[in-house]
C-alpha cells in the first residue's frame, strides 16, 4: 500500500506525510494522554471542540474533525489542493488517534509537569504539520485568508481567537485550569515557532527564472502577493533571466514550491526570514497592473 501511494506522489511527498504522521501522533499523545486528563485545552477550533466535550460528551475526535471540516472546505479553493490535502490527512488522523488514546492511562497526573512536557510535544507535533505544509486545526486555515486580505499576520490572527477561547475556558473548567492552558498555549506556540522555522514569520522569496511572467501571475492568483520583476543575467549562461521578489508566509512557501512545479521550469529559489514588513505587499487586482 505504501509502495503503490508513492507511486502516485513524488518521495518528497511522501516523505512530507510521514512528518505529518509523526506529528499527527505526538500532538494526539499530547492532548488526549498528558492535556484533557489534567483538565486543560489546546487552543484554535481543538479548544472549541473540547469545551464542547466536556458541555455535552460525546466522542472528541469526531467532534473535532466535524468542527474543522468546514474550514477545510474553505480553504479548498484558495490555498491549493497540496496543501488542504495535508490538513486534512492530519486532521483525519488526529482525530482517530484521540479515539484509540483515549482508553489508555494518562501518562502525567502533576498540573504543572503536564503544562510544560505537554505544551512542548504538541508543540513538536504541530510544529512538523506546519513545517510540511500542513495544519491541524481550522483556525490557522482562516488566519491565512486574513492574512492575504490584510495586513495581519497568521499568529496575530490565532492570538486573537485564542484570547476569546481561553476566556470561555474560565467559566467551563474554571480559572486556574484556564490560565494552565493559557500557559501551555505560550509553550506550545513558542516550541512551533522553533520547530517550524518562523510559525509567524514572514519569508521573502528570490525567484531567478526564465518564466518570470508565468511565476508572477500563479503568485498573484493563489497566494494575492505582489512580485517585483527585476532583470538579471547568468554569469555562465550569458543569458538574459527573470528575478523575482515576493514576501509570503512560512504557511505558504509549500504553495510557491506547488506553484513552481506547475510552471514546470527549473529555477532557482532562496527564501530568507522578513523580520518587519512596512507597506502593503497584497493585491486582488490583475498582476499586469501590479508588476513593480
Amino acid at each position: 500500500m505504501a509502495k503503490r501511494v508513492c507511486r502516485l506522489f513524488d518521495w518528497d511527498f511522501c516523505l512530507s506525510l510521514i512528518l505529518i504522521t509523526l506529528g499527527a501522533v505526538m500532538s494526539a499523545f499530547a492532548l488526549e494522554l498528558i492535556l484533557i486528563p489534567n483538565s486543560m485545552i489546546d487552543g484554535g477550533m481543538n479548544g472549541v471542540s473540547i469545551i464542547l466535550n466536556t458541555l455535552f460528551g460525546g466522542s472528541l475526535g469526531i467532534i473535532i474533525f466535524i468542527v474543522n471540516l468546514p474550514f477545510l472546505i474553505l480553504g479548498y479553493k484558495q490555498l491549493g489542493k497540496k496543501f488542504v490535502f495535508k490538513a486534512g490527512y492530519g486532521m483525519l488522523l488526529f482525530s482517530i488517534l484521540l479515539e484509540i488514546l483515549s482508553s489508555y492511562t494518562p501518562l502525567i497526573d502533576d498540573t504543572l509537569l503536564a503544562t510544560v512536557y505537554g505544551g512542548i510535544l504538541l508543540g513538536v507535533g504541530c510544529g512538523l504539520i506546519i513545517k510540511e505544509g500542513g495544519c491541524l486545526d481550522g483556525t490557522e486555515i482562516v488566519a491565512i485568508l486574513i492574512n492575504r486580505k490584510k495586513s495581519i499576520s497568521v499568529g496575530q490572527v490565532v492570538f486573537a481567537f485564542n484570547v476569546i477561547i481561553y476566556g470561555v475556558a474560565i467559566f467551563v473548567l474554571g480559572a486556574e485550569r484556564a490560565l494552565y492552558s493559557l500557559l501551555t498555549y505560550f509553550v506550545s506556540y513558542k516550541v512551533i515557532d522553533m520547530v517550524s522555522d518562523g510559525f509567524n514569520s514572514a519569508k521573502a522569496a528570490f525567484i531567478i527564472t526564465d518564466s518570470g511572467k508565468e511565476i508572477a501571475d500563479a503568485i498573484l492568483k493563489k497566494l494575492g502577493r505582489t512580485v517585483t520583476v527585476l532583470s538579471g543575467e547568468g554569469i555562465i549562461s550569458h543569458g538574459s533571466k527573470n528575478v523575482l521578489y515576493t514576501v509570503i508566509t512560512r504557511f505558504e512557501v509549500s504553495i510557491l514550491k506547488d506553484i513552481l512545479d506547475e510552471v514546470n521550469e527549473s529555477s532557482f529559489v532562496t527564501v530568507f526570514d522578513v523580520s518587519e514588513i512596512i507597506g502593503n505587499h497584497i493585491k486582488n487586482r490583475p498582476i499586469e497592473n501590479h508588476h513593480n
